[in-house]
Parts: structure tokens; C-alpha cells; sequence
């Protein structure tokens, strides 16, 4: 990413590069991103420390206390593909005051609201405000240079992503139970939003990434993110850059994996916008994915990421959102 500060011609070629690695695959790895090595460090470090904390302190934030589907999830807790997710993680919004009257405005509005945060390591939301803060200023960046790449003027998504985005960060841990037959950590599935950056631990695999039509292992690299656009994005350019189908296997009994999505997202009530593109690059756009689960996508945010959630967490969604389910 250092590149786009390297000159007109390495800013050029960063392009091109974004360009053919998410039209093609939907995923890479960003290097040269900027963000401090001892903060990385520091946010491995405090998420393990979160793990080992009394299993009453963890339920205490419990996310069926949080009717914005925000705190603690327990191992088996979550379902992705209908089928039980096996890990153990904290989810964190943007902190922020419910939306007053959210049952009487459009449904999304319920997702806004307050993060929960253990009393027993403070430390943790300055960590994670911090994270937020320079992870959506290097993913507002990607967001721009993809505009030019892709013919359209730089500011093109700054109304949807520059003055209120809803990004959402997951501290997460697969604790290992293949043995040595896999097991599910995260189920198949295309992220709903439109942009990740994946933190994993140094050494750490279970990644995979589906490629034409195989499993290709995505392991970490040093310094590096891994990558990847969801179906708003693939939305957006019909179908040109691609949301590609992705798991992740449990780690080997006796082990453990942690690893950190945040998730670069506009504001709740965006309805993303349908690029004009060029007619060379129209002519490869393929279309929007099939996906039988979540078909069609849903034009406003909102409404995908609301629906995304609700299946997901069905404790959640009959605890604060009875009223949706019909």
C-alpha cells in the first residue's frame, strides 16, 4: 500500500494490482499498510488475555443482553450456513447511543447502540477504539483508490463511508477440536458488507478460500492483512470485483487460533451506489453472485447486515427481536 505514496507510476501500479487481485480472486494480502507493528502486538496480547478470563466475567457480556448483537458469544454460539460455528469471540460496533425510537423507523436502526466492555481489562476499549480508528482510515483509503481504478471519481463512496460508517470489529478464538478430521470454525460463506482486513496470529492457518472451484489455503503472513470484498462491493460493480465464499477450519485438538476481522462498512441506511463502468470493464463484470442463503442481496446495508444477524444468532434475534422473525 506504500506504493500509492511512492509516485504517480507505483500509485498506478498498485492500482492495476488491486484491481486484477479482487477481480479475479476477491482476496490478497496488503503489506506496507502503516499500521504500528507494537499496536498489532498489543491487540494479540489483550485478546488472548480476554480469552483466559473467568467464563462468568466473558458471559457477564453475553450477547443476548445486547439487542444491537454486541459483547460475547460462546463456543457453538453462532451459526453460519445453519450449521454451529465453533469458537468463542467478542463483537464491537461503533460506540454509540441507541437510536431513540429505533422500533419506529426502518429495521437496521435496532443494530445501533452501545458496545459491552469486561470491567476486568479496561484496556481493551481503548485497544479496540484505536484499531477501529486506523483500520477505517487505511480501509477509506482502499475504498478511494478502488474508485479511481475502477474509472470513477475518488470521492465516489466518501458520502456512504467518510462521515458515518458502521464497521464492526470481531475478536475472535477457535479453540482446536479437529482431531484430525476437520471441523468448523466458520461455515462457508461471502461477507455480507463491503470490505474485511483480517488480523491472525503469527504461524496460524485454518483460512481457505474457494478458487475456482477448490480449497486454497490463505495462511498468515508477517505484517501482512488478509483482504477481501463482500457482496455490497461486488453489488456495486455488478458483479466486476468479486465476493468470494471463504471458511475456516478448526485448528488441531490441543491447540488454539486467534484472529481479528474488522469489517469497513457505510452507514446503516446506505444504499450503495451502481457504478457506471467503462466498457471494457463492464464487458468482464459477471454479475451478482448466486447465493441461494442470501439471495438477493439487499441494496441498503442496513437491511443485509440486519439479516446476517438475525440468522446468525438466533438467542439474540428471539430475546430483543421476536417481532422479525415472522
Amino acid at each position: 500500500m506504500s506504493k500509492l505514496k511512492g509516485g504517480a507510476e507505483q500509485a498506478a501500479e498498485f492500482r492495476a494490482e488491486l484491481l486484477k487481485a479482487t477481480h479475479e480472486v476477491g482476496f490478497f494480502y496488503l503489506v506496507g499498510h502503516g499500521v504500528d507493528q507494537q499496536l498489532v502486538d498489543d491487540l494479540l496480547a489483550t485478546s488472548r488475555r480476554f480469552f483466559e478470563l473467568p467464563i462468568a466475567d466473558k458471559l457477564a457480556l453475553e450477547n443476548v443482553h445486547s439487542p444491537q448483537f454486541r459483547g460475547y458469544t460462546r463456543v457453538g454460539g453462532e451459526l453460519t450456513a445453519n450449521e454451529v460455528d465453533r469458537r468463542e469471540q467478542i463483537d464491537i460496533g461503533p460506540e454509540r447511543e441507541a437510536v431513540d425510537g429505533a422500533r419506529d423507523k426502518a429495521d437496521y436502526w435496532r443494530l445501533e447502540g452501545p458496545n459491552l466492555w469486561p470491567a476486568a481489562l479496561p484496556e481493551l476499549q481503548a485497544l479496540a477504539t484505536r484499531w477501529n480508528q486506523e483500520l477505517s482510515t487505511v480501509a477509506l483509503e482502499l475504498m478511494r483508490t478502488w474508485a479511481v481504478a475502477l474509472g470513477t471519481a475518488e470521492d465516489t463512496f466518501d458520502e456512504a463511508f467518510a462521515e458515518k460508517p458502521f464497521p464492526l470489529m470481531k475478536i475472535v478464538r477457535y479453540p482446536g477440536e479437529s482431531n484430525p478430521d476437520p471441523v468448523q470454525g466458520v461455515g462457508q460463506h461471502r461477507d455480507g458488507g463491503v470490505l474485511t482486513l483480517l488480523l491472525v496470529e503469527p504461524g496460524k492457518g485454518g483460512l481457505q478460500v474457494e478458487y475456482e472451484g477448490e480449497w486454497i489455503d490463505a495462511p498468515p503472513v508477517d505484517g501482512a492483512f488478509v483482504v477481501n470484498i463482500g457482496e455490497m462491493l461486488e453489488l456495486a460493480t455488478g458483479g466486476y470485483l468479486k465476493a468470494t465464499l471463504h471458511r475456516v477450519l478448526s485448528p488441531l485438538v490441543g491447540t488454539d487460533r486467534i484472529s481479528v476481522p474488522f469489517f469497513f462498512n457505510p452507514s446503516l441506511d446506505t444504499v450503495m451506489p451502481r457504478l457506471t463502468l467503462s466498457p471494457e470493464l463492464a464487458a468482464e463484470a459477471r454479475g451478482v453472485s448466486s447465493d441461494p442463503e442470501n439471495a438477493p442481496i439487499l441494496e441498503t446495508y442496513g437491511d443485509n447486515v440486519l439479516r446476517y444477524r438475525l440468522r446468525a444468532h438466533p438467542n439474540v434475534a428471539e430475546a430483543h427481536h421476536k417481532d422479525l422473525l415472522a
